[in-house]
């Protein structure tokens, strides 16, 4: 998003990607296609998990034209109205705040939601936010077991509603349509028929100039008299380093990858928030809840991850398990995985038990909004270096007391839900994976606590903006892809301002 505003003001954009191009067609519909078994799962850089005060294992992360949008599940959410205020018992004592309100960010939402051409109707969701646009397109008619989970959740009193997907359904002589396969989250598209970002921005953005280097690792950013000068990269090809030379640089390299690069190349040292950089981590407090049922629901292998349902969003009034809470999350339809995942991704226990219900179940995933914790942040450590020369990132996190109430919360209701549609059987899968995760080099107007200023440039650097999820102060309770897109945007146009006293 930054790369396609500054061309259209006039600039040279250079954008460095550490992966390559993710192959298409056929083979990209095999079980073994899914993210964690393919290249651009990347293991040459490998990140440290200290989960619970305990080190749990190393995970790799994305590295490919167009990054996790390729694989996601292409839900597009606009963060509500109240998510630029926050809850206060979500912010607590973190100082979190958004530089930002929902009008200011609205434009953005609806140019983001044009650029992706998202699909969707919220004419029913309880909690959206107003619009100024329609929805570029229309939403997919409604797989039968989404009609019956529809049902159920209208039987108690619920408001379900199409998700918001950045999917091409339409039919044109230029692209394929959807064909609602089954493996679309953390698949990349066989047919390109995901709007992900390698297809629907980066691929027009070279027609246009922009200059790509794949397979080039950002080792390390150069400062002199509080502007960066340098980047350094190592190409992968060649195996050279090299230096660039720009006048603007922008950071989008996720909260994992952008607060790497910060702490290796020491610029926190430059800020006054120093030691907020690589804090606040979040990355929702996630479950999927799969209820088998003793007929094969989804006999036709069909695409069904078409509806959410934000009844309980803003709490729910007068439950005693959430008494006092004013924000639990929201609930989505999601698929079960293939049999083959299954097997490799569970213990024998596990398998055993779940396997056997694949073929039987449906699911539905919880999403909390998890607290900004100082606690939760990632280090980098000297003594243990990479073929690159980058120090290894060391994560550490803990979901809060309450962040593990509302889950449990929202992990009932999701049990009603389907049970309502005939369930008789459960299993809760708690996701550990960093895919929605936000924050750790936040923007907000406190200088002491957060990196980044209202217009997210880096407090310090004059000429050094970070437009990723690490920007975001607060992660919501919905997905966060389509608030980074217009938040680059907005970030955008600050930047070109800027361009002509650089």
């Amino acid at each position: 998003m930054a790369a396609y505003r500054l061309m259209q003001a006039g600039a040279r954009v250079l954008m460095i990607e550490r992966g390559g191009w993710v192959e298409r067609g056929p083979n990209a519909w095999r079980d073994d296609s899914s993210l964690a078994f393919t290249p651009s799962y990347a293991r040459d850089i490998r990140y440290s998990v200290i989960a619970d005060g305990r080190a749990v294992e190393d995970i790799g992360s994305y590295a490919c034209v167009g990054g996790p949008s390729v694989f996601y599940g292409g839900t597009s959410f606009r963060y509500r109205v109240e998510d630029f205020i926050g809850d206060a018992d979500v912010i607590a004592a973190s100082g979190a705040a958004w530089p930002c309100r929902y009008p200011d960010m609205e434009p953005y939402y609806t140019e983001a939601e044009a650029l992706l051409s998202i699909a969707g109707d919220d004419s029913c969701d309880p909690t959206a936010p107003p619009r100024s646009a329609p929805f570029p397109q229309s939403p997919a008619p409604l797989a039968p077991i989404t009609k019956r989970i529809v049902a159920a959740a209208q039987a108690l009193k619920l408001s379900p509603f199409s998700l918001p997907l950045a999917i091409h359904y339409g039919a044109d002589a230029a692209r394929a349509a959807c064909v609602t396969c089954s493996t679309c989250d953390t698949y990349a598209c066989a047919i390109e028929a995901k709007n992900d970002i390698a297809t629907m921005m980066i691929r027009p953005l070279l027609a246009r100039g922009l200059v790509l280097w794949t397979d080039t690792v950002a080792v390390r950013l150069e400062e002199s008299g509080q502007r960066v000068r340098k980047l350094y990269v190592h190409r992968k090809d060649t195996g050279v380093m090299q230096s660039v030379e720009a006048d603007l640089f922008v950071l989008a390299a996720g909260a994992l990858g952008t607060p790497h690069l910060i702490l290796s190349s020491k610029l926190q040292e430059h800020s006054p928030a120093r030691d907020s950089v690589g804090r606040y981590l979040m990355r929702h407090n996630n479950a999927m809840v799969f209820g088998g049922f003793a007929s094969k629901p989804n006999p036709e292998r069909r695409f069904h991850k078409q509806i959410a349902i934000h009844d309980y969003y803003f709490g729910d009034r007068d439950a005693r398990d959430v008494m006092g809470m004013r924000k639990l999350g929201g609930i989505q339809q999601v698929m079960p995985p293939s049999a083959h995942l299954v097997m490799t991704q569970l213990s024998w226990k596990q398998e055993m038990v779940v396997r056997s219900l694949v073929e039987h179940a449906t699911g539905l995933l919880c999403i909390a909004e998890d607290q900004p914790q100082s606690e939760n942040r990632v280090s980098v450590d000297w003594s243990s270096r990479d073929s690159y020369g980058l120090p290894r990132l060391v994560i550490h996190h803990r979901y809060s007391a309450r962040d593990q109430q509302a889950l449990t919360a929202l992990v009932r209701r999701a049990k009603r839900v389907l049970r309502k549609a005939g369930a008789w059987v459960f299993y809760t899968h708690q996701v550990s994976t960093f895919s929605h995760a936000v924050g750790t080099v936040r923007a907000g107007v406190d200088p002491a606590t957060s990196p980044l200023d209202e217009d997210c440039r880096f407090r310090g650097l004059h000429n050094l903006w970070i437009t990723c999820g690490s920007a975001l102060p607060l992660s919501a309770a919905v997905n966060p892809s389509l608030t980074i897109a217009a938040n680059a945007l907005r970030v955008s146009d600050r930047i070109v301002a800027t361009m002509g006293k650089a």
